[in-house]
């Protein structure tokens, strides 16, 4: 991964305010990873990025549902939680793999927990990796992946 840049919160709210501000610089046909252990920020950080999209919706983990759509703001928002998947297989059969074709895909793809789908993200995107440094810093890291 090659670093585009990293930033110190020091709460929740600037998390999303991170993601919110990323959102504004973003087009359509865009893949982001977040990892970061459990608890680290990663749905905070959806949170702002919707907002920063221009949807007034509320925003969930996907954790049982494995998807959750966004599509009220300027571009769809397709928010995958891959924790409860074993593999890059179970994900292509419930036909995930579509979302990462740059050259059809109409929104913005955001993917928590890729390392347990290892190999289904083979385009280019950009992983934010969200690290816990206390109860409330967290160092978000933004970096490009080919």
């Amino acid at each position: 991964m090659q670093e585009i840049f990293s930033v110190i919160t020091n709460s929740d709210a600037e998390t999303m305010a991170v993601g919110e501000k990323l959102a504004a610089t973003v087009g359509k046909g865009v893949v982001f990873t977040l990892t970061g252990d459990l608890g680290a920020g990663k749905t905070h950080f959806v949170k702002g990025f919707t907002k920063g999209m221009g949807s007034p919706s509320l925003v969930t983990s996907p954790t049982f549902t494995l998807l959750n759509v966004y599509s009220d703001g300027r571009l769809p928002v397709y928010h995958f939680d891959m924790y409860r998947l074993a593999s890059k297989d179970e994900a292509e059969e419930l036909g995930f793999n579509e979302y990462f074709d740059l050259k059809t895909l109409d929104g913005v793809v955001l993917v928590e927990w890729p390392e347990r789908v290892e190999g289904l993200i083979t385009c280019p995107h950009i992983n934010i990796s969200i690290d816990k440094i206390s109860d409330t810093q967290r160092k978000i890291t933004v970096g490009s992946q080919i």
